[in-house]
Parts: C-alpha cells; sequence; structure tokens
C-alpha cells in the first residue's frame, strides 16, 4: 500500500484551467521525490490520448506509459478545487488525483476510488473538507495519526548523536526522562521536525529515534545549564543500556537437522537452545471496553486506584525480575512504570474522562491511539515497543474493571509454549521448569521478551508467522534456537538424534565451564592467548575467575565516558594500578583514549563533524590535544612499574600516525624513569593493513579491531539500522585484510591479536587461529567457549578452513564452512 500523507494534498486550491490543475498536482510529487519534472508534461500528453476523468468530480491525471523511467517512486497526491475546474466539455473536476506508478501499488488506491465515486454524500464533502486527514481516509482506509506538535527550541541546547544500538526505545528513554524530572527547567527533545517533552517517556518515543540519530535537547530555567550537562554526559555514556551479549555458541551450536518431519516453521532466533516436547498453544484475551457513560469523580478516583495498583505490581516484578536476572533486565519494567507517570497521558485520560466517560474506556482510547503511534514509527525495534505499552495498558485496564491479573502460564506438562506475541510481563512469569521454549508469530529479536528469555536460558523464535498459530495442542516437536526452526512431527528417529545433540551440547558447555583455566590449546600442540575485553578495574576478578588469561583490550575511554569532567592522571594512575595488581602477573594491554565516531564526551566540547567517523578520533584526537593524551600516558607508565602491561595506540592510519604517538610516550617514559613496555598499534582501517609490512617495521605488535576494521573495509555503518546485520567480520575481503596483516607481522617476528567481536565467535576463533592469530581477546561471558573451541581442534584443520575461507565469495560461504 502506498503512503498518503497531508504533504501530497493540497486544499483550497483555485488553478485557472485544467492545465494548471495538472501542473500543481504534479509539482506534489515533484516536492516529495516521487517523480522527476519531465513526468509533470507526461500527464499534460496523457490527456491528449486519454480522459482521466472518472466521473462525480474526480479525475485521476497520470503519465504515458512509455515515460515511467521519470517516476523515481510510485506515489499519489491529490489537489482539491473546492470552485471546480472545467476538464473536458461538461466535466468540473473537485479532485485531481495524481498517479505516478512504477508498478500496480496504486490499484488499491483506484480500488477506493470507485467506492468512493459511488458515494455522493462523501464525494460531496470531499469537494469542500478543510481536513486533509478526511481524503487520506477515503482513499487509503486509515486516518493519520495527530502529528506531534513542532515546539520551538529553547535557547539553550545542545546538539547530540544517539549511540545506543537500537535507539532511544524504553529503557534508555526512562533513563532520559528519570534523569530529566531530576532539575526544574523544561527540557524538549527535537529529532527533525517533531519535538517532545523530555520529561514524558511516551512523547520521547513517538519520536522514533533510531541509532546514529542527531537529536536537539534544549532546556529553559534557573537550572537549564546543569540539566543540559547532565543529560549530555548520560546520552554519551548510552543512557544505561546494557549491550547484549550474544550467547556463546560452543555447547550452544550444531549442525544437526532432521531426517524426516511432517511441517518445518522458520522465524528468527530469539534465544538459542535446542528442545524437544509438545506443543501448548497460549491464547491471551485481549480486554476491550465499550463506550460508556461515567460520572467523573467516580471514574477518576477508580483510575487513579488502578495506577496505583498496578504501579505495586510493577515494583514487584521489578524486584523479582532483578532478583532473577540482574538489574539491566529489571530495568525493562522500570520503563513499563515510567508509562503509568507520563504527563501526557495520564492528563489526555483524564480530560476524556471529565468529558463524562468511564475511566477502562477512556484509557483504552489513549493506549490504542499511542500503540497505533509506535506502531507506524520506521525503526522495527522502536515499533516493537508497542508491546510494552499495550502490557501496561491492559494491567491497568483489569485493576480498573476489578478483574484479576493473567496467572502465568503453567501447563500440566513441560511444553513449547506458542503464541500471537508475549508480553515481558508474560515472558518474566514463564517457569523454566515447565516452559521449554517458546515461539511467537509476531515480535522481534530486539524485543524485551527475548531479552528475558535469553537471561532464563530457554530457546525462543519470535516472527513466525501466523501458520504457528495453526499447529494443534499437543503436536511433537523439536525446537532449535540456534537456527530459528520449530520441527513439527519429528520421527522418531530424529527425536533420538536430538537427543543426542542435546547430551552433547550440554557435556560441551559443561566441560567448557569446568575447563576454562586450561590453556586453549589445539590437539596438535599450538596455543592460543585467550584474553578478555573490559572497561574498568571492577571487571578484571569476573574475568579471571571465567578463565581469561589476561586483558587484551582495556577500554580506557569508559573511564572518560562516565563522568562530568576528565579525569586527572592521579584518578587514572589509580585506576590502570588496580588493573595491574589485580590481575597478578596476567598480561595488560591498555588502549589510550579512543574517543570520536560512536563515542562522544560532551565536556570535552569537541567541534561537530559530519561524518565523526572519518574525523579526528583514536590516536588523531590524541595528538591533537596533549592535555588528554600526556596525562594519560604518565598514568600508564606510573602503573607499568606494578606490573606488566603494554601500550595500544587506536585508529592509526599512517606511519606518521604511529611514529608521533611513540615520540610521546617515549619522551614521558624518560621523563618519569618509568620501565620500557611494548608499544603495539591498533589495526582497524584498510591503510593499516595494506601497509602492515611497514608498520610491523616500527611496532611491537598489532591488534585488530574486527568492528571498524569491517565497515571500513565494506564501507557499512556499523550502526546503521537497516546495514548492521550486513557487516559481518568473517567477509573474504576483512579476513584477506587480517591475513594480510598477519603474514607481515610474522615476516618481521611480531605478533597479532584481534579484540573485535568476531574473536568471540567461535567461528570466527577457528578462522582467526587458522590465520595465524596469537592472541584473542573476547568479551567476558564468551572466553570459557572460545577456549573450548580451540581445544577441540588441531591447528593444521584451522589452517586448512582458513585457506578455504579466503578463497570464499561471501560470508554466509565462510560461515557455511
Amino acid at each position: 500500500m502506498i503512503q498518503l500523507t497531508q504533504n501530497l494534498i493540497q486544499l483550497n486550491a483555485q488553478p485557472a484551467n485544467k492545465e494548471a490543475a495538472i501542473r500543481l498536482v504534479g509539482q506534489l510529487l515533484v516536492a516529495n521525490d516521487n517523480i522527476l519534472p519531465g513526468y509533470v508534461n507526461s500527464m499534460l500528453g496523457r490527456e491528449k490520448v486519454a480522459n482521466t476523468y472518472l466521473g462525480n468530480g474526480i479525475s485521476i491525471p497520470h503519465g504515458l506509459p512509455q515515460d515511467r523511467e521519470l517516476i523515481k517512486e510510485t506515489g499519489i497526491a491529490v489537489l482539491q478545487i473546492p470552485g471546480g475546474v472545467t476538464w473536458n466539455d461538461g466535466e468540473t473536476v473537485h479532485l485531481a488525483v495524481g498517479i505516478a506508478a512504477k508498478s500496480d501499488e496504486h490499484i488499491e488506491v483506484l480500488r477506493r476510488l470507485t467506492r468512493v465515486l459511488g458515494d455522493k454524500e462523501l464525494v460531496a464533502r470531499l469537494h469542500q473538507t478543510d481536513d486533509a486527514g478526511d481524503i487520506i481516509e477515503a482513499l487509503t482506509g486509515e486516518r493519520p495519526s495527530p502529528a506531534i506538535p513542532v515546539l520551538p527550541d529553547f535557547d539553550q541546547y545542545v546538539d547530540l548523536v544517539v549511540q545506543n544500538k537500537t535507539g532511544l526505545h524504553a529503557r534508555p528513554a526512562t533513563h532520559f526522562v528519570e534523569l530529566a524530572r531530576q532539575f526544574q527547567a523544561e527540557i524538549r527533545v527535537r529529532h527533525g521536525q517533531e519535538t517532545a517533552d523530555g520529561k514524558s517517556m511516551m512523547s520521547l518515543l513517538q519520536l522514533g529515534v533510531e541509532s546514529g540519530a542527531t537529536i536537539r535537547i534544549s532546556a529553559q530555567g534557573a537550572d537549564g545549564t546543569e540539566a543540559l550537562a547532565a543529560l549530555q554526559t548520560a546520552v554519551a555514556a548510552g543512557l544505561g543500556d546494557e549491550e547484549e551479549e550474544s550467547a556463546p555458541a560452543v555447547g550452544g551450536d550444531h549442525d544437526w537437522q532432521p531426517i524426516s518431519v511432517g511441517t518445518i516453521i522458520e522465524g528468527i532466533t530469539a534465544a538459542n537452545g535446542l528442545t524437544i516436547g509438545v506443543v501448548r498453544q497460549h491464547t491471551v484475551q485481549k480486554l476491550v471496553v465499550e463506550e460508556t457513560p461515567g460520572d467523573p469523580l467516580v471514574e477518576g478516583d477508580r483510575f487513579q486506584n488502578a495506577l496505583t495498583a498496578a504501579q505495586a505490581d510493577l515494583d514487584a516484578l521489578y524486584e523479582e525480575v532483578k532478583t532473577r536476572f540482574g538489574s539491566g533486565k529489571a530495568a525493562i519494567f522500570r520503563a513499563h512504570s515510567e508509562f503509568l507517570n507520563d504527563p501526557t497521558l495520564i492528563q489526555a485520560t483524564i480530560r476524556t474522562i471529565f468529558d463524562r466517560r468511564s475511566a477502562a474506556w477512556a484509557w483504552q482510547q489513549e493506549i490504542n491511539e499511542r500503540v497505533a503511534q509506535i506502531q507506524k514509527l520506521d525503526d522495527p525495534v522502536l515499533a516493537g515497543r508497542a508491546v510494552d505499552l499495550s502490557d501496561v495498558g491492559q494491567r491497568v485496564l483489569r485493576h480498573i474493571l476489578e478483574l484479576p491479573q493473567p496467572k502465568p502460564v503453567t501447563p500440566e506438562f513441560p511444553a513449547v509454549l506458542i503464541a500471537e506475541d508475549l508480553s515481558p510481563s508474560d515472558t518474566a512469569a514463564l517457569d523454566p521448569d515447565s516452559i521449554l521454549g517458546f515461539v511467537t508469530a509476531l515480535g522481534g529479536p530486539t524485543s524485551h521478551s527475548a531479552i528475558i528469555a535469553r537471561s532464563m536460558g530457554i530457546p525462543a523464535i519470535v516472527a513466525a508467522g501466523p501458520l504457528v498459530l495453526n499447529v494443534a495442542d499437543g503436536a511433537p516437536c523439536i525446537l532449535d534456537g540456534y537456527h530459528g526452526k520449530l520441527y513439527l512431527d519429528p520421527s522418531d528417529e530424529d527425536v533420538r538424534a536430538a537427543r543426542r545433540v542435546q547430551r552433547d551440547l550440554q557435556r560441551q558447555q559443561e566441560t567448557a565451564s569446568a575447563t576454562r583455566f586450561e590453556a586453549a590449546t589445539t590437539t596438535d600442540g599450538y596455543r592460543v592467548e585467550v584474553a578478555a575485553n573490559v572497561n574498568r578495574a571492577a571487571d578484571v576478578a569476573k574475568a579471571v575467575e571465567t578463565g581469561a588469561e589476561g586483558v587484551g583490550l582495556m577500554r580506557t575511554e569508559f573511564l572518560f565516558l562516565e563522568r562530568k569532567a576528565v579525569p586527572t592522571e592521579e584518578e587514572q594512575f589509580v585506576e590502570y594500578r588496580a588493573m595491574v595488581q589485580a590481575l597478578n602477573g596476567r598480561p595488560l594491554i591498555i588502549r589510550t583514549l579512543d574517543i570520536g565516531g560512536d563515542k562522544e564526551v560532551p565536556y570535552l566540547n569537541l567541534p561537530k563533524e559530519d561524518n565523526a567517523f572519518l574525523g579526528i578520533r583514536g590516536i588523531r584526537l590524541c595528538l591533537a590535544r596533549p592535555d588528554l593524551f600526556e596525562p594519560q600516558l604518565r598514568a600508564i607508565y606510573r602503573a607499568a612499574a606494578y606490573g606488566p602491561l603494554k601500550i595500544m595506540f587506536p585508529m592509526v592510519a599512517t606511519l606518521g600516525d604511529f611514529t608521533q604517538a611513540r615520540e610521546v610516550a617515549e619522551s614521558i617514559r624518560q621523563e618519569l624513569g618509568a620501565p620500557v613496555v611494548e608499544l603495539g598499534m591498533m589495526v582497524e582501517v584498510p591503510s593499516a593493513a595494506v601497509l602492515a609490512d611497514q608498520f610491523a617495521q616500527e611496532v611491537d605488535f598489532f591488534s585488530i579491531g574486527t568492528n571498524d576494521l569491517t565497515q571500513y573495509v565494506l564501507a557499512m555503518d556499523r550502526l546503521h539500522p537497516q546495514l548492521a546485520k550486513r557487516t559481518d567480520a568473517l567477509h573474504p575481503a576483512v579476513l584477506r585484510m587480517i591475513d594480510q596483516t598477519v603474514k607481515a607481522a610474522s615476516k618481521a617476528g611480531k605478533w597479532v591479536g584481534v579484540c573485535g567481536g568476531v574473536a568471540g565467535d567461535p567461528k570466527g576463533a577457528i578462522i582467526l587461529t587458522g590465520l595465524g592469530v596469537s592472541e584473542l581477546s573476547v568479551s567476558v561471558p564468551s572466553i570459557p567457549a572460545i577456549k573450548a573451541q580451540i581445544r577441540s581442534l588441531s591447528l593444521a584443520e584451522m589452517q586448512a578452513m582458513a585457506q578455504q575461507a579466503l578463497q570464499c565469495r561471501t560470508a554466509a560461504e565462510v560461515r557455511a564452512l
């Protein structure tokens, strides 16, 4: 269905004649970038060979078939002419519906037009209406949601990039609102042409702010400056959003497929796992309330009591989920609580109640309207948060109607749950002892239900489509969360095979955990060091307990991101020394400040750049800001007196970058009389890999940052919502860069590590080891699995696979190896 928006409708037009009318409606399509200007002449040309008048005062001017190449995107526009314009002899047009159709997407509009033609009263109303929404509803069947009012920015403002991987969704929006409410100042947030109240989560969500989008935060009031500074720091630090760790795939991945099953239903993996059981269909009865009158005072009290009761529910749920899965997952229900405190939602409901409507109907109307608005957001992650709002809406509605809240799903025997969708409340209440896993027809892998499922350790598939709702209760099945497949009516042999795979996976997981302190040595005796990526000294104990053999990447920028002022040399020294001492002789690699790109520090007042990923970031910033670089180097060299450490420079693109940084470091070392430490560099840009043979003459080691290297090699922004899934570090082009770097380093007698995300992917670990990488630095939860993976194969096997990977054409082919 093509979109018809208000900017494609011109009301109260007064064209002098038919040609002027066609040019006006054509110009609407040009302005919306649907057609090239030349197509307007084609629309005029059509009138010479065909009559585009439909009847009842409606015409459909459109171009000639041979000029379709002038159409950029199918669209329609409407010119309303209340006074009418002569079309042909005896024909007066009041609505000119201009059509630019590349294919048949406009057919539904034509069908609706034929129905409109038959309704003379409706046609007469459309001829004179001063509301473009009436025309949109008549032609598309949907009335447009009211636009968010555009409020002017306050005089004090800051422009920021939202860095959260999934944009300004419920949890970070909650964090923003809670912080904003600590200040007296009025706060507004603008995204594009739409403005939101910074103290209303509903208002923020409706902006549809995606990852990488720029927002303007403005403030007005006595503490406006302080509010902006605090919010700026919070946005830069991620608004309290936790990065989701993917489940380790050793002991959590397999290549098994059934031989004989009745039906295969495919969806999207939400949580890894393999389980065998029977289906239990779960249908949620959604409450629907009819419009009824009500006494404002009685209904107002009923509404307030329901809000209080719902808040108590959510407080209890937050504590329960916090105990079971941690505060990060429990924050979902803090976000739900924030809906109950949203001023725009509460005020709108109370206004409706005071129009003498029942509290239940008033609340239902306001919730449904906002759910519809959120569902229409372009970003699928943000649109998916409509489930959260609906969940809260139903909870409050049950309290208004004095109905009990739904009981947790507890089948009489363990089963695989199937539902149209599951709310976060539903999912949090699931009992892993009775729910083996779940499949939903709707939903997405970033939904809050999926996040909770991963924490519970039960397999889950989402977006499996409506067919899954037709599966009979009790049908035997195998749920493969790893590959997003539900196998129905498997054969006895397939069930036995799946149970063997389950036992193998369980053994691998147990072995990986039990042997996490053993070295990652291949079956033919080649050892790979497996280290941890950490942000702060407090993370080291957990890393060591998980089996880390050192820290391959300490991201020092988090010392800068989590505060409102530059950390002093002494503060940095204390942190670095604590990390060295916590490692107790294990190696530590400290990366100097890597700010820029997707990491901003507001209080540094760095100039805004059109493309921060190609601007002053990493070592470029360090060299440009000695006031930041030199105190950090002094703190690192002072910490070197307490144990082994190495220094690594980020985003090195030229030989000059490295030699300049080395000169600064050596000057400071000599000044302090500090011990000599190894100096390495990150390989994150193609120039560093291409010139690796030259860099190898200068550096002590390389560490490949595959996250940035992949986006620069493939020219795909890894934060882009449409491209992020395609930025796979196992792409052969990226692997060839790594191979080139390793060969150059080996020739010069230097070692190479990898600290990007692919090092923590068991398939990636195989290829990297086979290419000659000698150190893998990974997220802490992945350490046991990666070490076990390396111990399971010989170096010769991994080398053979790596050579095959270099000859592949796509990342998918590499993964298929």
